[in-house]
């Protein structure tokens, strides 16, 4: 199967790291309960979702039976679904910055004028910590349209789910078989990623949405690259503005490139796209975080000992506290220490999984990193300078960034700093979906 490649990253590698990171089962799982339950406003919040309007306000504004359908369409919003499947890009497979994607439209509450837009948005990437996804409604013209401080507050033509309700709509998921072309997507060894073999029923769609019976619309293939898509149209006038093809309808769900290579089970999809692509298997229980082991081996001056967590911090548990006592006072005085004791201090400062908490970090996961780290070095440590104490306090500060950017405190962005620079270097460079 040939998977192409940017920044030297494989489409399935890339997809892989986002399933294992981008949301977390805890999310899932806390975001399912509230939905079923009623809870919309609750299930966003669990899944980090922001929600910039008022029912009541938009009742008074546009009437209740417009009301109505908004709140239809949130409360069978799962949101944990559609951070699932929003656009990301690379390298880290973060959620797309600066964008606004239109999830549903809604006739023009007044009979006149176009559409209203239930809305998603992404903070620009310099404010995007914590990876929040935002709510809100957009119309064409009046006090929604530029949305304050937002750098693209308008529906973007190519990165839109209005079409594709079965990627965030709770009652429409058991489309996502049949609009995946699951049962028909090619086995072979021949496919790039493109779903090809939907891209007349895809296009057919589009062009009904927009009132037209035939047309032609255009296929983004890659940042230079565009195909144009008759469908029983005339001649096609040069340089035409046609219906630009949504990504999500161009490119092969990735869950299914990841279970066909064998790099996901269905126990780590999300369980309605696993009800949908896997209809047949029966349910799976719930997904365990990872855990770390209750005790690590260090070779310790030719011995086999074992360090772990005791009453809340990592100790040598086959050192008795006097040796302990005079070896902490030989490095105080500049001397090397028991094996034991530096892999602790390495523990503090420089873990072996300082990838797995730097991952979790930068998709917003700040529970599941800080559950990393205390499982690492005990709910007690005190952490030492090192570079888990550096990516730590870097996650504070984008947090306030982000927070100053909520409430319109912050128009720019800072002066991006080192670690930020290695995480978003050209956000917009490459994209994957």
């Amino acid at each position: 199967m040939h998977h192409w490649t940017v920044n030297g990253r494989s489409r399935l590698t890339f997809w892989s790291d986002v399933r294992k990171f981008a949301v977390p089962t805890s999310m899932i799982e806390s975001a399912t309960a509230r939905r079923v339950a009623g809870d919309w406003a609750g299930a966003a919040a669990a899944a980090r979702v922001e929600v910039d309007l008022n029912l009541r306000a938009v009742g008074r504004t546009h009437g209740t039976r417009f009301a109505e359908l908004v709140r239809a369409d949130l409360r069978n919003l799962a949101p944990d679904l559609l951070r699932w499947h929003f656009p990301r890009i690379s390298p880290d497979g973060l959620v797309r910055p600066g964008l606004t994607v239109s999830l549903a439209r809604y006739p023009p509450p007044d009979g006149n004028g176009r559409a209203v837009h239930l809305v998603a948005r992404t903070p620009p990437a310099w404010a995007a910590a914590g990876q929040r996804i935002s709510l809100a409604l957009w119309e064409p013209s009046g006090p929604l349209a530029e949305a304050g401080h937002h750098p693209h507050p308008r529906p973007d033509r190519r990165f839109r789910l209005d079409l594709h309700r079965h990627l965030w709509d709770a009652r429409r998921t058991g489309e996502l078989r049949e609009r995946s072309g699951a049962a028909q997507w090619p086995t072979g060894d021949d496919h790039d990623g493109r779903a090809t073999h939907r891209w007349m029923a895809e296009a057919a769609l589009l062009l009904r949405a927009d009132g037209r019976a035939d047309g032609a619309v255009t296929v983004r293939l890659s940042s230079r690259r565009r195909l144009v898509l008759n469908l029983d149209a005339p001649k096609v006038p040069p340089h035409k503005d046609l219906p630009v093809m949504p990504d999500a309808a161009t490119w092969v769900l990735p869950d299914l490139e990841l279970l066909h290579a064998g790099l996901i089970d269905a126990d780590r999809l999300h369980p309605l796209v696993r009800s949908a692509l896997l209809p047949d298997q029966p349910a799976v229980a719930a997904r365990s975080p990872d855990s770390t082991a209750s005790s690590r081996l260090v070779d310790c001056r030719g011995a086999t000992h074992r360090i772990g967590v005791v009453n809340g911090v990592l100790v040598a548990l086959d050192h008795d506290p006097d040796e302990i006592r005079r070896e902490e006072l030989l490095v105080a005085l500049g001397g090397t220490g028991l094996p034991c004791l530096r892999a602790i201090d390495t523990a503090h400062r420089n873990p072996e999984d300082l990838l797995d908490v730097r991952a979790r970090l930068d998709h917003g996961d700040l529970a599941g990193a800080l559950a990393v780290v205390e499982g690492l070095l005990g709910p007690d440590a005190l952490l030492l300078d090192g570079a888990l104490r550096d990516e730590l306090e870097t996650a504070v500060r984008r947090q306030v960034r982000h927070g100053l950017y909520r409430a319109g405190l912050a128009r720019g962005g800072p002066a991006p700093s080192t670690r930020d620079s290695r995480c978003r270097a050209r956000p917009r460079a490459a994209t994957f979906h």
